[in-house]
């Protein structure tokens, strides 16, 4: 398998599996809801997995007559999906949380069952780390995400090892679960921050980063004498591709092959500074302004595109 995105999806699943196993494994064998608790989100880990999966696949797919922009936006539909499933289970977490404090917990081989969560923590730890390094270096973001989550499961099975260890250690069997009603709230404000990635991504909210980034290259395209000129210039980013339009403006006395020339040399110039992701571009070439001032166009203004304030909606 070349992919290596495929390649983290796929050792993603077969993980996601592995927590599920071991994490009911020890929910039984301690009878401890806290540990319930957190196998619960691991079901729940794993559909969200297989939707990513799907997703990564989907995403990739080529421009077609039905959609000339990519299928890259099913990345932040993945993600909604995934901050949606992990809120249900957060809620799930609090209502057993909540029944096992009104009617006490019953608990019993608490060692065994602290052995297995930390080894699924420090499986889950580095699993986690290469999701996300993988899906950073290759602009997918359904791994990003599906990282943050893998590490998400294993922050909350570190606060319920360290809480059932407090209830080995003091003989309270209530911190039990009170241990997974912190574990659930943490888990709702994960899935708050995935849902809010989705929506920025599905409303196209601009990365100030890559605007300025962009800018700066036309900026130097002009002052190089490329260009004479730049307007309009417009770009969203989906998933890991990057559409970029622009206005540009060549000398009058310019050639409308000398001016396709240049053009194309500064569309090659976006395409490597942006290595990692895949860079569509779309030029429209006008002549400047005469010495008047004016634009061959009346009804568009000669300027510059800036960045909306990241505020406004």
């Amino acid at each position: 398998m070349s992919d290596p995105r495929a390649r983290a999806m796929h050792l993603s699943l077969g993980a996601s599996v592995l927590m599920l196993v071991g994490k009911c494994t020890a929910a039984w064998i301690s009878g401890s809801d806290a540990i319930l608790s957190d196998a619960a989100e691991s079901v729940v880990h794993i559909l969200a997995t297989g939707f990513a999966a799907f997703s990564l696949w989907y995403a990739r797919q080529p421009p077609d007559r039905q959609h000339p922009y990519g299928h890259g936006k099913i990345a932040y539909v993945s993600i909604g999906a995934e901050g949606a499933v992990i809120g249900s289970a957060g809620l799930g977490i609090l209502y057993l949380a909540g029944r096992s404090l009104l009617h006490g917990p019953e608990l019993r081989e608490i060692g065994v069952g602290l052995l297995i969560m930390g080894v699924m923590a420090a499986v889950n730890l580095a699993l986690g780390l290469y999701l996300i390094r993988t899906g950073k270096r290759h602009q997918a973001r359904v791994l990003v995400a599906n990282g943050h989550h893998v590490l998400t499961d294993m922050w909350t099975s570190l606060g319920v090892i360290a809480g059932v260890t407090l209830v080995l250690l003091t003989d309270l069997p209530w911190l039990d679960p009170l241990t997974a009603l912190a574990a659930g709230l943490y888990i709702l404000y994960n899935a708050a921050s995935l849902l809010r990635e989705a929506w920025n991504g599905l409303m196209e909210r601009v990365e100030e980063a890559d605007a300025a980034n962009l800018l700066a290259i036309f900026q130097q395209a002009q002052d190089a004498g490329l260009i004479q000129g730049y307007h309009q210039v417009r770009f969203r980013q989906i998933n890991d591709a990057l559409w970029i339009e622009a206005h540009l403006l060549f000398p009058r006395a310019s050639t409308l092959r000398e001016a396709h020339a240049q053009a194309s040399r500064l569309e090659a110039q976006l395409r490597d500074a942006f290595p990692e992701r895949r860079v569509f571009t779309s030029t429209h070439l006008e002549p400047a302004p005469g010495p008047a001032g004016q634009h061959d166009d009346p009804g568009v203004a000669p300027e510059v595109f800036t960045p909306p304030d990241a505020d406004a909606p």
